[in-house]
């Protein structure tokens, strides 16, 4: 089993940046690909980015067009970063990561993912 732990989530204005962190232990193998998923009450989890490391290749990163240019997804061994600049209210959310075995982040943009963190909240004000 692997248990995924996010953090960083803030409250912050207009133009501001965040970093969230998601640490993740255990069957750390089932990590292969990690993603950031958001969700505001009422609506549909949403892709936000995704990151898959690959042994042979350049690290694939995927993002939410709605994101592009503003965020970026790393990772470092069993940690995976998000950070988040020029935040708009529209970024307000809970943020979550989630992990699974599938591997160049196939299921991405999808919620399909095994293991998932319990979230950390991004407030941006206007």
């Amino acid at each position: 089993q692997i248990h995924l732990r996010e953090s960083g989530g803030d409250s912050v204005q207009t133009g501001g940046s965040l970093r969230l962190t998601c640490a993740f232990s255990g069957d750390t193998y089932i990590a292969n690909s990690v993603g950031w998923f958001r969700q505001v009450p009422g609506k549909e989890r949403e892709g936000v980015a995704c990151i898959y490391p690959s042994p042979s290749r350049p690290t694939e990163t995927y993002y939410a067009d709605s994101v592009k240019g503003r965020f970026v997804i790393s990772r470092e061994k069993n940690t995976v970063y998000l950070q988040m600049d020029n935040l708009t209210p529209e970024d307000s959310a809970t943020y979550y990561c989630a992990a699974d075995r599938g591997l160049f982040c196939y299921k991405w943009p999808t919620d399909d993912f095994s293991d998932w963190g319990q979230g950390t909240q991004v407030t941006v004000s206007s």
